[in-house]
């Protein structure tokens, strides 16, 4: 029996899906979900920080000549950076597209 890519595509959006909504039960855990990508030499990344009863922040940095990955771990550490100043934060969970910072 061969697994298919979309299978397996479903599987991951399912457990994306059940992390998403436990952790909106509790205000002790940060959500933060990131993206970072390289155009013209010019590294973006927009690290979006979910906590329960808390607005949406959205943060955009940009940085000239570095990797994609440094602009991944760049926008991880300000995303806990932020996270961390809110009261009860017991639980921090980083959820990205790149395979380097699996």
């Amino acid at each position: 029996m061969s697994v298919t890519k979309e299978k397996i595509l479903n599987f991951k959006a399912q457990k994306l899906d059940k992390l998403t909504i436990e952790s909106s039960l509790s205000s002790s855990v940060t959500l933060i979900a990131l993206n970072a990508s390289i155009k013209n030499n010019v590294a973006i990344s927009i690290p979006h920080i979910h906590i329960v009863n808390k607005p949406l922040t959205k943060t955009i940095y940009h940085a000239v000549n570095i990797t994609s990955t440094e602009a991944e771990l760049f926008a991880i550490r300000c995303g806990i950076n932020q996270s961390i100043h809110f009261d009860n934060i017991s639980k921090i969970i980083v959820i990205t597209d790149s395979i380097h910072m699996a």
